[in-house]
């Protein structure tokens, strides 16, 4: 039987570009520290039964394996091979998934019913399609340190742990690992993200497909919409690892009125503010540990950015409210991130920020109602753990196991960040990440 073993990935943040996107400027999207886990557990032969348990927005669903639609999904017309680039769903297959998705979670209120069937649907396409009949009983339980609705890209992460796991399961994936060849790395990614975007077409219908490409890929990616079609994205291999805040209004993203006869020069001005961030970040003198003036440079430019959002009419006093804590603090630079009207918004930090200033930013932050989260811009993409075993760097044998009970029962973001967390405890070797090639 196959032991334990965890998939990451990372949420992501808009650093340069939201609403010009949607008009074929150019956008920049960054991953970001916080990240969904998935801890995957095969059962005995005779369980035969798949478990879904979504821990953190109370869905736990378990289905017979026998009883699923597998005859539609493995006909010859309908097979879809890890391979497979698919670009839309299969309208007959997505029919044969939706009963068995709408079976979960009768018993709650409407709202959280219709959250819980959004996030089973994806799943068990995927599992569908790469899954098979034969195949062990799992339980396949998620905890995610990602605030949900604000815009991170929380159910492309998501996405992307069940379509690593998934892969993982069936052996198609072979990484990563120290001594990988790049190209094949490459390849790897690409298998997760495809698979990814499969998810997020059953979850949002039409996505870009950047906030998968994020999570899965890690560091940051340039993004540009033409002509209405599907968004080239490209990404940006050099992007260092940054420190940044991320401070959750914990107010309802609702876009506010735009105002028609300035709208066109608010978004030609943030698309070139957006091609100025590329020129800089491709530059030699910007690698995170450069000059002061490199990373003023970027700063200034998000500023920038916020101010041609405010003129759009998409902020919100909550928002500004933010950046008025942070410019009196003086820790960094400051934008909403995302689409605006509440969500969240980043700060940039600036070099030799002081612990103690961060922390008096913390408790107004927490007196006003925000929740902030110190974070990190541009880092890993997709990573596994297998098997779910952290082992110290002095130890030969043993290490600490991360079992199904242990996985549940870690106590809100901070008790999940110190049991699994990605870069939290540096004596600990486990965690292991696809990397592409540095172009």
């Amino acid at each position: 039987m196959a032991p334990p073993f965890m998939v990451s990935a990372p949420g992501k943040v808009i650093v340069f570009g939201e609403h010009a996107a949607v008009y074929g400027k150019p956008a920049i999207a960054a991953a970001i520290s916080l990240r969904s886990y998935l801890l995957v557990t095969t059962l005995s032969k005779s369980q035969r039964t798949v478990q879904l348990n979504f821990r953190d927005i109370g869905l736990n669903h378990t289905w017979n394996i026998s009883t699923l639609p597998w005859h539609l999904f493995h006909q010859p017309s309908k097979k879809m091979f890890y391979h497979t680039s698919v670009n839309s769903l299969d309208p007959e297959l997505l029919d044969a998934v939706t009963p068995h998705a709408e079976a979960v979670s009768k018993h709650l209120p409407e709202k959280q019913r219709r959250m819980h069937v959004r996030s089973a649907t994806p799943f068990l396409y995927l599992f569908l399609s790469l899954g098979s009949p034969e195949s062990p009983g799992f339980i396949y339980t998620l905890r995610s340190t990602i605030p949900i609705g604000a815009g991170l890209g929380s159910s492309a992460s998501v996405c992307v742990c069940l379509s690593a796991a998934l892969l993982l399961q069936i052996r198609i994936l072979a990484g990563p690992h120290p001594d990988q060849p790049p190209e094949e790395a490459e390849v790897q990614i690409e298998s997760i993200n495809r698979w990814a975007s499969v998810g997020e077409l059953c979850t949002h219908g039409d996505p870009s497909g950047v906030d998968n490409a994020i999570s899965a890929g890690g560091k940051a990616a340039v993004y540009q919409r033409i002509d209405f079609g599907p968004p080239s994205i490209i990404p940006l291999t050099t992007f260092p690892k940054l420190p940044l805040l991320l401070v959750d209004t914990q107010q309802s993203r609702s876009t506010a009125t735009q105002h028609p006869s300035m709208t066109q020069h608010i978004l030609d001005g943030i698309g070139k503010l957006a091609t100025s961030a590329l020129e800089l970040i491709l530059s030699a003198d910007f690698d995170g540990d450069g000059t002061f003036d490199a990373l003023e440079h970027l700063g200034t430019l998000i500023r920038m950015n916020h101010g041609f959002l405010v003129s759009l009419g998409v902020s919100h006093p909550r928002l500004e409210r933010i950046r008025e804590l942070v410019d009196y603090a003086f820790i960094g630079w400051t934008k909403l991130t995302g689409a605006g009207g509440g969500g969240c918004a980043i700060t940039l930090f600036r070099p030799d920020v002081k612990d103690e200033t961060i922390t008096e930013l913390k408790q107004k932050f927490n007196a006003e109602g925000f929740q902030e989260y110190k974070t990190v811009l541009g880092g890993d993409g997709v990573g596994v753990l297998w098997p779910a075993v952290f082992r110290d760097c002095t130890d030969v044998e043993g290490g600490e196991e991360i079992g199904q009970e242990k996985f549940e029962n870690a106590v809100d973001v901070h008790g999940l960040k110190q049991l699994v967390g990605v870069g939290v405890h540096e004596h600990r070797e486990g965690w292991k990440f696809w990397a592409r090639a540095v172009v």
